[in-house]
């Protein structure tokens, strides 16, 4: 298994980092997690084909983990040329309407657009001219709003889910556990330590957690009490028994010189597997 990290910032761009974005390898395909900023271009940038990932996982519904999503379902749609697999879509709640109010042929926002790219000679030529047999087909996503449990399977991996805790009631929020032969991967998204999502990653071998800040820093803020800095992404790993500890979502003062060590040195006082300092466009070992 392999872990394509597209997008490791926040909600606030920086010239390195923004939003949030991870491809999991495994099994021959590829699982996409959630779809922040400009996650579409980092793809391609990445060289990963739109149209090989069928299957997208939302942990929640911040602008910066879903904010590309309209881009990401047109894009991977008009790069068919036929037989290609509708994309399978899942998350919590929200995730079917904000797919019908993007797609709807009634009421989305982008129907306008596959709307008149499926009957324009233009467009048609276009389709045509990749190897695409008329009539050129609508785009199809099949979203699924889900919670804890199994959300979904292929030949040689399985997708389950556990309650995050991060910005409740407002938004509901997901860490993701994929398992199979090759090994196995939890997405904890945006939390702050729980036992639910402790428990998802008992004895994973790679954890992919935020680290917003180096902790001290944080005592006694919101950020503090509702996200994952060094010290609690540390011991959440350390509790769960994760062999692997991949950081993201750093804000952008932790990527200046000395600050990166100072948080390592923080998380290696309360982890004692491996750190891996995630930064976009990058691939690691699962």
């Amino acid at each position: 298994m392999k872990i394509d990290i597209i997008g490791a910032g926040t909600p606030s761009p920086t010239p390195d980092r923004f939003g949030s974005c991870y491809v999991v390898n495994v099994g021959g395909e590829k699982l996409m997690f959630d779809c922040g900023p400009a996650s579409t271009h980092k793809l391609v940038k990445m060289g990963i084909d739109l149209t090989t990932i069928d299957n997208l996982f939302f942990t929640h519904h911040h602008f910066d983990h879903d904010v590309d999503y309209p881009c990401f379902i047109l894009s991977r749609w008009n790069l068919f040329r036929g037989g290609e697999n509708n994309l399978q879509v899942f998350g919590p709640n929200l995730t079917e309407q904000l797919t019908h109010r993007i797609m709807d042929e009634h009421e989305g926002a982008y129907a306008h657009d596959w709307i008149a790219r499926i009957n324009h000679p233009l467009s048609l030529n276009a389709f045509t001219s990749r190897g695409g047999v008329l009539p050129r087909p609508a785009p199809v996503v099949l979203a699924k709003d889900v919670g804890p449990g199994k959300v979904q399977s292929g030949a040689d991996w399985e997708v389950t889910a556990a309650p995050a805790e991060h910005v409740e009631p407002w938004l509901d929020s997901l860490a993701y556990r994929i398992d199979s032969d090759e090994g196995s991967v939890v997405v904890t998204g945006d939390t702050r330590p729980c036992d639910s999502v402790v428990n998802l990653a008992k004895d994973v071998d790679t954890m992919v957690c935020l680290c917003t800040y180096i902790e001290d820093e944080q005592a006694g803020t919101p950020e503090g009490q509702y996200m994952c800095g060094s010290t609690t992404a540390a011991k959440m790993a350390q509790d769960a028994g994760a062999k692997r500890l991949v950081l993201v979502h750093q804000v952008d003062i932790m990527d200046e010189p000395g600050e990166t060590e100072r948080a390592v040195r923080d998380i290696a006082r309360h982890y004692d597997g491996e750190i891996v300092w995630g930064r976009e466009l990058i691939t690691v070992d699962a």
